[in-house]
């Protein structure tokens, strides 16, 4: 979340920084939060005084006694007792200040970078490159989904029976590949000096919080609400929540960490052809990156995130573009975000598999995740994260792109993974 320095001390910037994320009544809001908080600091300040002023007529009492004014000692103890009474009405007063304060910075999205385009649409996201080999297909090409079925890769019937849609069943060769994808991935990521880390796919209310997922807005997390716990929509929470409430020596920034997790959505809403097939579901496989970082250094640590996902798609030999989003299309939580999308042959349409982001210090703000200088003070560090990559539109892409007479064909950086080159009926 933002900080109240921030608000504060840069009020009508953060203001068109909210507009540009198209956040409504920013003005109203951010008016809200300085009043909330100027009502938290005035009452602590007479707190304050009230406490110090008990203090030294609680110390004055004894002295008094014993000089035997008995009448100014127990007038001393009078006053005590009413400014302990009032104490407690400002104490509920403060309590009441903070919790609106709290609640309403958990309202107020992130800040966009300066370099994101303005825009409110995926229409307005900015093409920054394109890659990859063009794909030519018949025109008798088949989607994904006609793929699975003719080559029992997958079987989404079978889902619907055990679960529900959008919970397909990978089989033989199909959860092979998925398999091999997920190796593959994981290694490319230690190849470039990520820790892997095998996190639980359940969090508690607070790691939800840390990372920006709660409050649930959209309703797109599933809750086991007897134990109050959540299905991760994707291993970032777990990992970046490994440093909540943890001071990192500077030394040892940035921090690279590295994921494999199934990840659960409830895609609330969503329908029609964009959700055929893989193209969207509620429980699919993805590896995720996660950086921890400085400030001046995050914003480097985020380029390498970029050409590392972009080396992926190039290995996989699949047609890519990067888009930068614009400020309506970014995430609540996001400074910046590179959006990584594949050119299915067979739909004819753009199918997105990585998003990289630079939150800045906005989730690290909610973990209280800091680092110590060299000169021993405490700062707020910038926290990244990336799919690198979620494999259902990846693998989507893998079937039709590469579909020929004889069979689907492997590329070939996948074929050590998988043991095989070729998909035969």
């Amino acid at each position: 979340m933002l900080t109240i320095k921030q608000i504060t001390e840069n009020t009508e910037a953060v203001i068109r920084g909210l507009g540009k994320k198209h956040f409504k009544n920013a003005g109203e809001v951010i008016e809200r939060v300085i009043a909330a908080n100027d009502k938290r600091r005035n009452t602590q300040g007479v707190l304050d005084g009230n406490l110090a002023e008990i203090n030294a007529l609680s110390k004055s009492i004894g002295q008094l006694m014993k000089e035997g004014k008995k009448e100014e000692a127990e007038a001393a103890k009078s006053k005590v007792s009413e400014l302990k009474e009032n104490s407690k009405a400002l104490e509920a007063t403060m309590s009441e200040a903070t919790t609106e304060l709290q609640e309403l910075l958990y309202t107020i999205p992130n800040i966009p970078s300066e370099m994101v385009p303005e825009g409110k649409t995926p229409e307005d996201n900015v093409v920054e490159h394109t890659g990859g080999k063009e794909v030519e297909l018949p025109a008798d090409a088949k989607p994904h989904w006609e793929l699975a079925k003719e080559y029992d890769l997958i079987d989404f019937e079978l889902g619907v029976k055990i679960t529900g849609a959008g919970f397909p069943v990978y089989k033989g060769k199909g959860a092979r590949l998925q398999r091999s994808l997920i190796n593959f991935f994981l290694d490319e990521a230690r190849d470039a000096g990520y820790l892997e880390i095998e996190p639980p796919y359940v969090v508690n209310e607070a790691s939800g919080y840390g990372t920006g997922q709660l409050p649930d807005k959209e309703g797109q997390m599933y809750h086991a609400t007897e134990d109050n716990l959540y299905l991760i929509p994707t291993a970032e929470v777990p990992v970046t929540n490994i440093y909540r409430d943890v001071i990192i020596d500077e030394k040892e920034l940035p921090i690279k960490n590295c994921a494999y997790s199934a990840c659960f959505r409830r895609e609330a809403g969503s329908y029609g052809k964009d959700v055929r097939g893989l193209n969207r579901l509620h429980q699919f496989n993805k590896v995720e990156i996660v950086r921890i970082d400085k400030p001046e250094h995050s914003y480097e640590s985020l380029n390498e995130m970029i050409a590392h996902v972009e080396n992926l798609v190039k290995k996989l030999e699949l047609p890519y573009r990067i888009l930068r989003l614009c400020g309506g299309d970014m995430s609540f939580t996001s400074a910046i975000t590179f959006d990584f999308e594949v050119y299915s042959a067979a739909q004819k349409r753009w199918l997105e598999v990585s998003s990289v982001s630079n939150f800045e210090s906005y989730q690290a703000n909610r973990l209280k995740c800091r680092y110590r200088t060299a000169d021993k003070k405490t700062e707020l560090c910038h926290t990244l994260n990336g799919s690198a990559l979620a494999l259902p539109r990846i693998l989507a892409a893998l079937l039709e792109n590469n579909q020929t007479d004889e069979g689907i064909r492997i590329p070939e950086a996948l074929i050590p993974y998988c043991g095989f080159d070729m998909i035969s009926k």
